[in-house]
C-alpha cells in the first residue's frame, strides 16, 4: 500500500472585500492550531485585510510557499489591487477583485496547485455590475470545470444533517412544474455518489421529502407524489439505491429521524435550508457535488452590516475548510 500524495494548500477566494470575508479568513487562520486546519492561502488583495483584521499577512507568488508561510502569517496570493476598502460599503473595484479572486482560485485548484477551493461570500448584485453573468459562484465554478449547471449540485451540511434541494432559486409556484421523475432520480443518484466520494460513505442512505403536506396523503393533497416521486423511488430501488420516500417533510428532521439517513433530498430551497439553518446556523457548509475539484463555502452572505466591527463569527468558514479537507482525503482514499 502506497502513502497518499501530499495535499496542496487550499485556495480561499477573498469574496467581496467590503464584506466579512477578509475577517473570517483571518480569524480562521488564527484558529488554525486549535481547529486543526490544513494549510490554506487567500487569493485576492493583501491590503484588503487591514480594514477588517489586524493579524499578520504575507504575500506569496507561488501556492507551494503557502505551507511554510502559514505557520507565522496568513499567506495571500496577490491577484488584483482593489483600492481603498471601506467595510460595509461595496464598490466596483472590490467586486472586480472578488471576481478575479474567484477566477484565480478555481484555476489553481483545476491545475492541482491548490488542493481545494473555499469561497468567501460575494455580493451578486455587485458582481453583476462588473460583468459577472452567472446565477452564483456554484454555476461559475461548474462552467470553469466543464460541468453543466444541472450536474453541479448544492449540498448544505452541518454536524448532524445534510440536505440537497432539487430546485433552488426559483419561485415556489414554479417548483411543481420544475420537478420530474428524471430530475428526482438524477438528484438522488448524484447525492449518493457525492456522499461516497466526499464523505466516505460506502452505502449511502437517502431520505426523499415529498412536495406536499403529509407527502400528498395518497393523492388527497396533491398528485406530485403519486405521479412523480413514487415512480422515481421505484426506479431508484431497482437500480440498487437505498432511498426512502416520499416522506412528509414535517417529520423528517427531528433528532430520532435524522439518524436513519445520511442525506435528505428535498423538493425546494426552503424545505431543505430551513431545518439545516435552524439546527446549524453558525457552522453550516455549502459543498458542491459533481465537480472534479473540491469546493466548499460558508453558508452565509457578505454581512455588510457588521463588516469591520470584529463581530463576524468564523465558525462556518472554519467548518468549510475542515469539510474541504475531509472531502480531499476521502477522494484520495477512494481513488
Amino acid at each position: 500500500m502506497t502513502d497518499s500524495p501530499p495535499i496542496a494548500p487550499f485556495a480561499i477566494s477573498l469574496g467581496d472585500p467590503a464584506g466579512i470575508g477578509p475577517e473570517i479568513i483571518g480569524k480562521s487562520w488564527e484558529a488554525r492550531g486549535s481547529a486543526g486546519l490544513s494549510p490554506f492561502f487567500a487569493v485576492g488583495d493583501a491590503s484588503a485585510f487591514a480594514p477588517h483584521w489586524d493579524g499578520p499577512v504575507q504575500t506569496i507568488d507561488d501556492p507551494a510557499k503557502a505551507t511554510d508561510v502559514f505557520k507565522t502569517a496568513l499567506p495571500v496570493m496577490q491577484v488584483l489591487e482593489c483600492g481603498a476598502v471601506t467595510p460595509g460599503q461595496p464598490s466596483a473595484a472590490g467586486a472586480q477583485c472578488a471576481y478575479q479572486s474567484l477566477e484565480a482560485a478555481v484555476g489553481l485548484a483545476r491545475s492541482g496547485s491548490a488542493g481545494a477551493v473555499v469561497t468567501a461570500p460575494i455580493s451578486k448584485a455587485q458582481l453583476y455590475s462588473v460583468g459577472f453573468t452567472h446565477p452564483g459562484q456554484t454555476e461559475f465554478i461548474a462552467e470553469r470545470c466543464g460541468v453543466s449547471r444541472q450536474n453541479a449540485i448544492m449540498m448544505l451540511a452541518g454536524p448532524g444533517l445534510r440536505v440537497v434541494p432539487m430546485t433552488t432559486h426559483i419561485a415556489l409556484r414554479d417548483v411543481p412544474d420544475a420537478l420530474s421523475i428524471d430530475l428526482i432520480v438524477e438528484r438522488v443518484q448524484a447525492t449518493a455518489r457525492g456522499l461516497t466520494r466526499n464523505f466516505g460513505i460506502d452505502n449511502p442512505r437517502i431520505a426523499l421529502a415529498g412536495l406536499n403536506p403529509h407527502a400528498g396523503e395518497s393523492g388527497k393533497m396533491g398528485q406530485e407524489e403519486e405521479e412523480l416521486f413514487v415512480p422515481a423511488v421505484e426506479r431508484l430501488l431497482a437500480d440498487g439505491c437505498d432511498v426512502t420516500g416520499p416522506l412528509p417533510a414535517d417529520t423528517m428532521f427531528h433528532e430520532e429521524a435524522r439518524v436513519g439517513y445520511d442525506a435528505a433530498v428535498c423538493a425546494y430551497h426552503d424545505q431543505a435550508l430551513v431545518p439545516l439553518k435552524t439546527l446549524y446556523f453558525d457552522d453550516a457548509v455549502n459543498i458542491t457535488l459533481g465537480l472534479p475539484i473540491v469546493r466548499t463555502s460558508p453558508d452565509h452572505g457578505t454581512a455588510f452590516g457588521i463588516a469591520g466591527q470584529n463581530k463576524a463569527r468564523a465558525s462556518s468558514m472554519i467548518a468549510a475548510i475542515r469539510m474541504a479537507s475531509e472531502a480531499v482525503h476521502n477522494r484520495q482514499a477512494l481513488d
